[in-house]
């Protein structure tokens, strides 16, 4: 087993082997180096947590007291009381009363039955528990579940294109929470430190793609260029719009907990070309696969028959590309749409919210990102690719 797996991501140890195939291979080498230092790297906010002096465990739910519960209309406050047993940790086995304080906010608020399992934070004093508060339902297993089973259909699909998927998915991840994060809270600037990042993940994805070869070099080259067209409309436009970084939900809560000279202004920016960088790798990369086919096929075409072709598959992608966009960032706003029409707000007044302007922005400004990746593209790939005099011989190069 162990054997596949290392040949479904590199060649066989034969010399002549790794020399031929070594542009291809070389990505997932570089990758699995950059997985191994994402995951030794520290965050730098590992002592920050404020549970400090408690041990976090999974319970589970034996008996509920609801008596100090308060009904009001859909709305529950108070405090429900659970006996609970400790299933890891230093108290495995023990059988304590937790408390589950409701805020009568039903977004937040969640209530526990028998047999339920139970996320609980245990504050101690030694060997002492001094109290159990029930956290939230225990889904960590259920969410490893989740994972292991969209693994193992993306390599049973997609075979070993599958492990290298897999493989810039968990990157970026790591990515985003080991280095992205932390960058903004230290105070890096969003945009700046966002687009170098947006531009790496997207020279490891499309390298583990193609290889290190000039294929990867037009399909990033178009990805860079439409993130920076993107980038650059999503700073205008959410000044002309006058969105403050406030209106992506939490941020308030981080200026509160000690990072008050946060931009969340530009990090509301940077997060709109950071949200449209996967279509925007993924238009690329159909782009440059259709003008590779066509030079496979006609190796002595010209860049500018290159182009046109490349523009016609790019013509025909965006029509849903921009769609998924559509339904992406409007899909977590229907109850608010919902609460729109049930009370007859009128359109003027929709539109003029600043929480809708602000999904306009990421709507139109990451479709306009890409509409301008075809031509892009197009144009990088049918002058990397592409020979000069048109004798082909650009192609077996690649």
């Amino acid at each position: 087993m162990l054997t596949k797996f290392r040949n479904s991501l590199l060649p066989p140890l034969d010399k002549n082997a790794w020399k031929d195939n070594l542009p291809y291979y070389l990505p997932v080498l570089v990758s699995l180096l950059v997985l191994i230092v994402l995951i030794l790297i520290p965050t730098g906010y590992e002592d920050a947590i404020i549970y400090k002096g408690t041990e976090r465990t999974s319970a589970r739910v034996l008996t509920v007291n609801n008596d100090t519960i308060i009904d009001t209309g859909l709305v529950r406050s108070g405090e429900q009381t659970c006996m609970v047993e400790l299933l890891n940790g230093r108290f495995k086995g023990r059988q304590v009363k937790g408390f589950n304080l409701l805020n009568g906010s039903l977004e937040t608020d969640k209530i526990f039955k028998e047999g339920d399992k139970a996320l609980v934070v245990i504050s101690h004093n030694e060997d002492s528990i001094l109290s159990v508060n029930l956290i939230d339902h225990y889904r960590i297993n259920k969410e490893i579940l989740l994972a292991v089973g969209f693994a193992l259909l993306l390599i049973l699909v997609a075979g070993r294109t599958g492990l290298r998927a897999l493989l810039s998915f968990i990157i970026t991840v790591l990515f985003i929470w080991k280095i992205l994060i932390p960058a903004y809270l230290n105070g890096h600037n969003p945009i700046y430190f966002g687009l170098v990042i947006t531009i790496i993940l997207a020279f490891l994805t499309i390298s583990l793609v193609y290889g290190f070869n000039k294929k990867a070099l037009s399909a990033v080259s178009g990805a860079s260029l439409g993130i920076l067209v993107t980038a650059v409309l999503g700073i205008i436009f959410t000044n002309a719009f006058q969105i403050h970084g406030a209106i992506m939900p939490n941020s308030e809560s981080l200026l509160y907990s000690g990072f008050q000279d946060l931009n969340l202004t530009k990090i509301f920016m940077a997060s709109i070309f950071i949200g449209s960088s996967g279509a925007v790798m993924d238009l690329s990369v159909d782009i440059t696969s259709s003008i590779i086919e066509v030079i496979s096929k006609k190796p002595e075409i010209r860049w500018k028959e290159a182009f046109f072709s490349g523009m016609n598959v790019g013509r025909a992608a965006m029509g849903t590309m921009t769609t998924t966009l559509l339904l992406a960032y409007s899909g977590g706003y229907i109850a608010l749409l919902m609460v729109f029409m049930a009370q007859g707000t009128p359109i003027q007044n929709i539109l003029n919210y600043k929480y809708v302007s602000a999904e306009i922005i990421d709507t139109m400004v990451g479709s306009i990102g890409l509409i301008t990746v075809a031509p892009f593209t197009a144009l990088t790939g049918s002058l990397l690719l592409t020979s000069k005099n048109g004798t082909g011989n650009e192609m077996s190069e690649l």
